[in-house]
């Protein structure tokens, strides 16, 4: 699994998942959700799970969340003020209307 935030048109999220930021099937799934497009980031799995506590192991174990994608969090607020921007990696964007789709690196 994977910790992902994503940053969309209406604010940041944080998700679980077991794809890539890449897979075409988590990108139809956030297609689903009405994130066409975004950047998302990964975070540290151990971070996040302890910066969540109880809430991260609730979610994990939620049986009417899909097991390849489960949103930990919609508050965009709270996700900026615990993780640092300096803490994540490499953007990965994400723009149909573009055709791009594009994996900065340093």
């Amino acid at each position: 699994m994977k910790a992902l935030m994503i940053i969309s048109g209406s604010g940041p999220i944080l998700v679980l998942s077991s794809h890539a930021s890449t897979d075409s099937v988590l990108l139809g799934k956030l297609h689903h959700k009405g994130l066409d497009k975004f950047i998302a980031y990964e975070l540290p799995w151990d971070e996040v799970k302890e910066r969540y506590g109880g809430h991260f192991q609730a979610v994990l174990n939620d049986l009417h969340e899909t097991d390849d994608l489960r949103v930990l969090d919609v508050n965009g607020q709270r996700v900026f003020s615990l993780f640092r921007l300096d803490q994540l990696g490499a953007p990965f964007v994400h723009d149909p209307a573009g055709e791009r789709e594009k994996v900065y690196m340093d």
